[in-house]
């Protein structure tokens, strides 16, 4: 068990050793970072084969003030969740998640960052499909109808479509070729990406807004 007497983290602590901990605990992996879901954002999203895992990173800085909504965020979303805290929430965390999350604990001694599995995970009862699938990108969607021998509805929105694939596909056929697509998914070539593709569906092309990148962004 962690030590309660460890170094204060914070989250910039936390992430890159957490990451070596998360491949080395899950073997396949790709992880992506402040995604998208719905109105706020996931820490970060672990990709494995035929699921997704949302990950919520509580440092020692942190507080408990918005985890209630946030927690009800992730399970629309992901097949398993996560939180990830420092060793300052330790002793109250599981008061704070649904039994089904799990709780990775994390501490400091010296140069030495170490993470412990104080719950692990277990399938999230409250995954919501028509939530899922919006991580996936307009041209990701199409690959899957591709796949699936369904009807292309070029004109219909990311939304018709989705909900379209969602309806057809079984859902564990599903899983597996989401996680595919973004195991594929090359972040250097979003806009290339999307742009290619309203181009060959005679859509439009969108103007590139003006604003800061963060490393992960949902295309609509």
């Amino acid at each position: 068990m962690p030590k309660m007497d460890s170094k204060m983290l914070y989250d910039k602590d936390i992430r890159e050793p957490l990451f070596e901990f998360l491949e080395n605990s899950y073997g396949k992996v790709r992880l992506l970072e402040e995604q998208v879901m719905g109105q706020s954002r996931a820490d970060v999203v672990m990709v494995v084969p035929g699921a997704l895992y949302g990950i919520e990173i509580k440092s020692d800085a942190d507080t408990y003030a918005r985890l209630k909504r946030q927690t009800e965020d992730y399970d629309l979303y992901y097949d398993y969740n996560l939180i990830v805290v420092g060793t300052s929430h330790a002793a109250h965390v599981e008061e704070h998640v649904p039994q089904w999350w799990g709780i990775i604990t994390v501490e400091q001694e010296g140069e030495q960052t170490d993470f412990y599995f104080l719950r692990k995970p277990s399938v999230n009862p409250k995954l919501d499909w028509q939530h899922k699938i919006e991580i996936l990108w307009r041209p990701e969607l199409a690959h899957i109808q591709e796949l699936n021998r369904m009807y292309a509805y070029k004109q219909k929105s990311k939304r018709f479509v989705a909900d379209k694939i969602v309806e057809t596909v079984p859902h564990d056929l599903l899983a597996i070729q989401v996680s595919e697509e973004l195991f594929e998914r090359d972040y250097t070539k979003i806009w290339e990406t999307i742009q290619a593709y309203r181009k060959e569906n005679g859509q439009k092309p969108r103007r590139r807004k003006r604003r800061r990148r963060r490393k992960c962004i949902a295309a609509k």
